[in-house]
């Protein structure tokens, strides 16, 4: 799956912000009034590979596409609302379902056809940098990418934070016989970019994995085992977001769809193998997590267990002389070697080397 196929570098995916100050998801800012191009990140048209100069909207950038026959609109999009993605739909004769799933988020990774329409939704992820799996609050983001690709058009509307995609552009820009093959380019390097992206956090967590294994393992280290379940938790999510990728790659690669040229269909073919690759990663993290609870949950009951076995220890040693003390201490008249000239001094005599053999006796056998 690398962009080498297609001879661009790898682009490491980065964090993104919301071009216009909006954190709300599926809002514009400024209200239900914003136009359409408010959520437009950039429009271009290309035509034989190249970017035509000038600015324009995605209305007269479909009418110079369409007035020439030839090339087509890259749109980017970043959450719009309901509102801009109906005018956008309005002019490119988009399906209501298909502004429903630009403008909700969430969706599953999922491959539709609307007559000559291809609409391919791809979950993304991000990797939160932190000092140490002990420390951190949250590992793995998750986002989405909805690409819509026709014969004349390719929209690219994104949700959450990951970014990467105006680097993207640009080096297809550059490679120009890229964009010759039209819309299923940019669908095909959107993909490989977002699968590139689960590589690098799978690698990254399975960094947290072995950090945390390290210290499962290690006789001298502490571990809550609350920091386990939370990776575990965020590997069963990157799990959930990769896993399902998989059907709608593999119909690209085995289905003939009149957006996707040929030549792109084998490239498709790269991505799946890659991401099989990572999902079978991100499966293999989880089972050794669980491996790693149960462990956990052993140590701790061992540990549990060395603890009552020292208190009993403690509490054996000091039975003796309190039993003896005990004894001495009752009023009875008649006792033996009650007035005995050194009997105070024997009974702590013997008390001490009771205590003394039950300490070497514990410490033998590891209960002290």
């Amino acid at each position: 799956m690398s962009p080498s196929s297609f001879g661009f570098d790898k682009i490491v995916p980065n964090l993104g912000t919301n071009p216009f100050g909006s954190s709300k998801q599926g809002t514009a800012p400024g209200g239900p009034n914003v136009p359409a191009e408010r959520a437009v990140v950039d429009c271009a048209v290309y035509v034989d590979g190249a970017r035509v100069p000038g600015q324009r909207n995605h209305r007269t950038a479909l009418e110079y596409v369409r007035s020439r026959g030839e090339g087509f609109v890259w749109i980017g999009l970043f959450e719009p609302d309901a509102r801009q993605m109906a005018g956008i739909a309005e002019i490119f004769g988009l399906h209501e379902l298909v502004s429903e799933d630009a403008t909700a988020g969430g969706q599953r990774p999922k491959l539709e056809r609307y007559d000559d329409t291809l609409v391919l939704n791809l979950r993304t992820v991000d990797y939160r940098e932190h000092d140490s799996v002990k420390s951190a609050k949250e590992i793995v983001a998750t986002g989405d990418i909805l690409i819509v690709a026709s014969h004349e058009f390719v929209l690219t509307v994104r949700h959450g934070d990951f970014g990467g995609l105006a680097h993207l552009r640009s080096h297809m820009e550059e490679r120009p016989e890229l964009l010759t093959l039209g819309p299923s380019a940019v669908m095909h390097a959107v993909a490989d970019h977002i699968v590139d992206a689960y590589i690098m956090v799978a690698d990254a967590v399975e960094v947290d994995v072995e950090e945390l294994e390290s210290v499962v393992f290690s006789p001298n280290e502490n571990l809550e085992i609350e920091h386990i379940y939370l990776l575990k938790r965020e590997a069963l999510e990157l799990k959930h977001t990769i896993t399902p990728l998989g059907t709608p790659l593999r119909r690209l690669t085995q289905d003939e769809f009149e957006v996707v040229a040929p030549e792109i269909r084998h490239y498709f073919r790269d991505v799946l193998d890659h991401h099989t690759l990572v999902a079978e990663d991100v499966t293999g993290y989880d089972e050794r997590l669980t491996s790693l609870v149960n462990a956990a949950i052993a140590r701790a009951g061992n540990k549990q267990n060395q603890d009552m076995r020292r208190i009993s220890a403690w509490v054996a040693i000091a039975a003796v002389p309190t039993m003896i003390a005990g004894i001495y201490g009752m009023n009875f008249d008649n006792m033996p070697d009650l007035h005995f000239k050194y009997g105070y001094y024997a009974v702590l005599a013997f008390m001490l080397a009771i205590c003394v053999f039950l300490y070497w006796l514990f410490r033998r056998n590891k209960w002290l």
